[in-house]
């Protein structure tokens, strides 16, 4: 594999996401790092953060066809997936599909929609396919959804399923700017024109290359049993009511590939590991009331610590 062509693909799609993003480059190689493994992000935080942005940027940097869903109660599963609907011009049904026949899906505020339109979500996001009156049709490839919720606001919203939450191969947070990165926003024109003006800075040859070659990262026996030791901890734990599921062993495994592919490394490393546990790990554990949902990433990374990391010379 070339490291070379990993990096340079991460830093011109960060970079440009940069121009219209300040201070976020850490969210924006996170959800790099999901759409390489052709996973979904689920973007949670307060209203206000640049959520709906960020993501309006990164998939201008990366180009293909984008379609923004705002979920709303009263949506239904076809205004998702499409129809067929009869054309009284030829006399036959035709399909009609629906935005999710798009390479990036920008599902906003996706806990307003009923959970009958939130399930009709799950077949895309595992399979990257539609079925409609028994026909199946593939969507677009590469295919991403990038979901938002507002985790404050509870009127009028519908929690997701924990089999939707468990699809989502990472749950990230944008919190606040710092202050000279948020004096820098405050005085600068507008964010939205920034983005219109963004044109994409790769190929689809590119995201072709780094979605097929990110497994050439080499895994060592020591490291790989340290990512095990990781998920076995979580399912032995008396604090958490449901550990990893081996859905999310493999999404972990697959993150620190990625990880290590867009540092320009070839192999994984120990910090590649303890790094991702709490943005693939934290949102698939449930700890029954035991923690506090905001206490999980805490306590889990205190786990993580107490397990024993492989040493250089066992990798």
């Amino acid at each position: 594999m070339e490291t070379k062509r990993f990096l340079d693909y991460k830093e011109k799609i960060i970079s440009n996401v940069g121009r219209a993003i300040v201070g976020k480059d850490e969210i924006t190689e996170l959800v790099l790092i999901s759409f390489v493994c052709r996973s979904h992000v689920l973007l949670e935080d307060v209203p206000g953060t640049g959520k709906t942005m960020m993501l309006r940027a990164f998939s201008k940097s990366i180009g293909g066809d984008f379609k923004r869903i705002q979920f709303t109660p009263d949506l239904l599963p076809s205004d998702l997936t499409g129809i067929n609907f009869y054309n009284q011009k030829t006399g036959e049904f035709e399909f009609r599909p629906g935005p999710l026949f798009a390479n990036i899906i920008l599902a906003d505020e996706i806990n307003r929609a009923t959970p009958r339109t939130q399930s009709s979500l799950l077949e895309a996001m595992e399979e990257h396919q539609i079925s409609i009156d028994g026909t199946t049709r593939l969507l677009e490839s590469p295919f991403m959804v990038m979901a938002t919720q507002n985790p404050l606001e509870s009127y009028g919203t519908f929690p997701l399923p924990e089999a939707q939450i468990d699809r989502f191969f990472m749950r990230l947070k944008m919190g606040y700017p710092n202050r000279n990165d948020e004096l820098l926003l405050l005085g600068r024109k507008s964010t939205v024109d920034i983005i219109e003006s963004l044109e994409p800075v790769v190929t689809f040859e590119d995201h072709e290359y780094v979605m097929e070659h990110y497994t050439d990262v080499t895994v060592s026996p020591a490291v790989g049993n340290y990512i095990m030791d990781i998920i076995q901890a979580t399912r032995t734990d008396t604090r958490f009511s449901a550990g990893i599921s081996t859905r999310g062993a493999i999404a972990f495994y697959k993150a620190c590939q990625a990880k290590a592919a867009l540092s320009g490394r070839d192999f994984v490393i120990p910090e590649d590991v303890k790094y991702m546990a709490p943005f693939v790990l934290t949102h698939r554990l449930s700890s029954g009331g035991m923690i506090g949902n905001a206490d999980v990433s805490e306590y889990l990374m205190k786990l993580i610590n107490k397990i024993p990391v492989p040493m250089e010379s066992d990798r």
